[in-house]
């Protein structure tokens, strides 16, 4: 059926605008009427009164899928039905992405599937293990206990990559104002002084004239500079792509000092969040382990996961292969076997999630008191001897002027 762009008046009196399947357009304004809704207009998508989305990244970020959520259990809570509750979050959720793939969802459920199932259709919007939450929340009936974990996994979710996020971009954003300066110096400043020299005469330093020549490299040449950082980029990116690519890039990142304490730290709050939020929904170890290793971004960690996924169905103690890998601190691994000891792993691993949080942010904090000296003097050591090549002959120029 043909889908059609409206403009309608709800129960209270606001004016919606979206989209609907209908046979033609008294149909499709029947159907708004069944919904409560006062037709203002019905047509046929155009470039002007289509609904364009735009999503940037691909994924819905787990700060929205937490907001969801906690939504959806407190709609729930209310005694609304899981078909109203659906229809209520899609028309109230601001996310584009998520909000099409909720009103999808609700279209499946009302037709007989589950709500899960439903989820499980939406490519790339839910997750894999909020669907597992809610498949284990449907069949014993405590769906909005799965939706109140999932709210607080992805909201500890959320915090953790923000955190990593922030000692990122702070480094990052320092790094591109000393290239800034570096580069207003050699294209702006450096030239200005060259015909004060040439007129001067004489033997320049050896410091000044590399950094004049390394001037008019950049004048001259910047194209190939920035074709090269280009190409640079691109390759990282193509290489992420592949096996073999992944593992160096994945190697490369725990061997950064600092950052690559930050990384594990970070994989570990995540892997003992995963895995007691999926054990608290009844699903078995391996089927936990295995979905932990996919919300890995670290192909060496995720490969870890993988291995200890198959000695686990072996029979293997988890414990085992964490302690074997040699990536994992001791405290995880010791915590993961007083949990299997004791038989107490899913409270165990909430735990030693809640401390690497903290530790996610210790780190996070460290990081920032010690890159913002050291790039303060990374800039100095990259200024003061440009200074120097500009200075040493000026120099020269008025002693000469002095004595003669």
């Amino acid at each position: 059926m043909p889908a059609y762009s409206y403009v309608a008046v709800d129960e209270n009196g606001k004016q919606k605008k979206g989209t609907i399947e209908a046979a033609n357009v008294d149909a499709a304004k029947a159907a708004l009427k069944g919904e409560g809704k006062i037709p203002i207009s019905v047509e046929i998508p155009n470039a002007l009164n289509k609904d364009i989305e735009i999503s940037i990244g691909g994924k819905v970020k787990p700060r929205d899928l937490a907001v969801f959520c906690k939504q959806f259990q407190s709609i729930l809570h209310a005694g609304v039905t899981v078909i109203q509750a659906l229809g209520m979050m899609g028309e109230q959720t601001e996310n584009k992405k998520l909000r099409k793939a909720i009103i999808e969802t609700k279209t499946l459920v009302e037709k007989g599937d589950t709500l899960a199932g439903a989820m499980a259709t939406q490519e790339g919007v839910f997750p894999e293990i909020l669907i597992n939450m809610l498949e284990a929340g449907e069949a014993s009936g405590s769906l909005e206990t799965s939706l109140e974990r999932m709210a607080v996994h992805f909201d500890k979710d959320s915090r953790v990559k923000s955190m990593v996020k922030q000692a990122m971009i702070y480094p990052a954003i320092l790094l591109i104002v000393v290239i800034g300066v570096v580069a207003i110096m050699l294209i702006k400043i450096v030239p200005t002084f060259q015909e004060t020299f040439a007129d001067a005469g004489g033997e320049l330093p050896a410091i000044t004239i590399a950094v004049v020549n390394l001037s008019h490299f950049m004048i001259n040449k910047w194209p190939i500079f920035v074709g090269a950082i280009a190409l640079i980029i691109v390759g990282i990116k193509t290489a992420a792509k592949t096996e073999s690519g992944a593992i160096i890039i994945g190697k490369t990142e725990m061997k950064i000092p600092l950052f690559g304490d930050l990384i594990v730290k970070t994989a570990c709050a995540r892997l003992t969040r995963t895995l007691s939020t999926l054990m608290a929904s009844g699903l078995p170890m391996v089927g936990a382990i295995e979905i932990s290793a996919k919300v890995m971004t670290n192909r060496i960690i995720q490969l870890v996961l993988e291995d200890a996924r198959d000695e686990v169905e072996r029979g293997v103690p988890l414990s085992v292969p964490l302690e074997n890998s040699g990536i994992f601190p001791p405290l995880l691994c010791q915590m993961t076997k007083i949990g299997e000891e004791t038989g107490n792993m899913e409270e165990m691993m909430t735990k030693v999630a809640d401390y690497y949080d903290e530790e996610v942010e210790n780190a996070t904090k460290a990081i920032t008191a010690v890159l913002e000296p050291a790039i303060i003097i990374l800039l100095a050591a990259i200024v003061v001897p440009i200074m120097m090549a500009i200075m040493m002959p000026m120099m020269g120029i008025y002693s000469a002027a002095e004595n003669s």
